[in-house]
């Protein structure tokens, strides 16, 4: 099994660089530890500081019920495909693209989520889009396990043992007494190893059964069934004295064609089973798909946001994507801490997050006499930085 891909996006002001960024930060990072992409993000409306702080807060949000998606998804398509790791990657396309592939290659879509709308219509819009893929995904596989599950029960009726299996094809109509006003056939399941028990005791344990009533109709690895008539007056006692001895009575009556009706519902389902599957498998490809999309424009907008906040206007910034593996994530963190630590600086007017906190002027004036601001939410660090992975 290939190792997991691990994902940082990188965010960094241009003014720090003496060669070209990209090379730069190779060089910082090491080539061995990963590699370096250009991560394009468009120029959106900046607003207010007010505004951009609670962007960043609602965008930590998001991000969270994306990654929860986008696991669920991955759950879903890993249930419905029986684990099978090749048959799975086959289904986790963004865009027609393998999902590294359109990472690596990421690009605003201009047309979905026009950029020159405000960051707030933006983020209200990709959290609609959430919901909405994550209640699709959700119904559609729900209905596939209700489909799977009816049909298991079905199976399950065809192959078990004599003591849950259906017995419209085991008992014919003329062991059984019908229509009569005093008699009726009760059909007991039975172990094997109580065979000669029951047969020395069916007739005494309740009154007015029928003498040598017991017919044997069937018999499988476990159980035997019998057939016993008895009064219908004396049918509860004799019901409760079977439990009593661990005999199993069975509920049975005889439909005319219940035989062949029960196949074509066998039948019947196993057809819907294999349309609602083949729906759900869609689903989960369109809801890979779709949820990744979503994940990575709001991963973009909380580069930009924080990038804003912290390095403050004119908004001159380099954004990298990291690609590397979980065993050199750490490295590629070390590094990059020990070549920008010094970007958090000492700035006044910092919460514990490390955001500017001033809001008596304009966001120019206030990022130019910061300097810098922001981090986030969760983890202050001297540079903008998210790490992600794809389950």
């Amino acid at each position: 099994m290939a190792p997991t891909t691990r994902y940082s996006l990188v965010s960094l002001p241009v003014r720090i660089f003496d060669d070209e960024p990209l090379s730069e930060l190779t060089s910082t990072i090491g080539q061995d530890n990963g590699d370096i992409l250009e991560f394009s993000i468009p120029s959106f409306k900046i607003g207010t500081l007010d505004a951009l702080v609670q962007h960043a807060d609602d965008l930590t949000k998001l991000n969270a019920i994306c990654e929860a998606v986008v696991s669920k998804v991955a759950d879903s398509l890993a249930g419905i495909l029986d684990g099978d790791e090749d048959k799975i990657s086959q289904q986790k396309m963004v865009n027609d693209k393998p999902t590294d592939s359109y990472i690596c290659s990421f690009q605003w879509n201009k047309v979905r989520y026009r950029a020159e709308k405000p960051l707030g219509e933006l983020i209200e819009n990709l959290q609609k889009d959430i919901q909405n893929i994550d209640n699709d995904v959700k119904a559609k596989f729900n209905q596939y396990n209700a489909v799977k599950t009816n049909l298991s029960a079905l199976q399950r009726k065809q192959t078990g043992n004599l003591a849950t299996k259906s017995l419209t094809p085991i008992v014919q109509p003329d062991v059984l007494i019908q229509d009569s006003e005093y008699l009726e056939t009760h059909l007991i399941v039975v172990p094997l190893s109580a065979r000669k028990d029951f047969l020395r005791s069916y007739e005494t344990i309740a009154e007015m059964v029928v003498p040598r009533s017991a017919l044997q109709i069937a018999q499988d690895d476990e159980f035997i069934l019998f057939a016993v008539t008895t009064f219908k007056k004396t049918s509860a006692d004799f019901l409760h004295k079977c439990r009593e001895h661990k005999w199993t009575p069975r509920q049975y009556k005889y439909v005319e064609g219940g035989k062949e009706e029960e196949q074509r519902e066998l039948e019947r389902m196993v057809r819907e089973e294999k349309k609602v599957w083949g729906e759900a498998l869609h689903m989960g490809r369109s809801g890979w798909s779709e949820s990744v999309m979503v994940w990575a424009h709001v991963l973009t907008l909380r580069v930009f946001v924080e990038t804003v906040l912290r390095y403050g206007l004119p908004l001159e910034f380099v954004c990298a994507l990291v690609k590397t593996i979980p065993k050199q994530a750490k490295k590629v963190k070390t590094a990059l801490d020990k070549a920008y630590s010094y970007l958090g600086g000492n700035a006044f007017g910092r919460d514990k997050r490390g955001r500017f906190t001033k809001d008596d002027a304009s966001l120019a004036s206030e990022m130019a006499a910061a300097g810098y601001s922001a981090g986030d939410a969760n983890e202050y660090t001297a540079y903008v930085y998210y790490e992600f992975e794809f389950p």
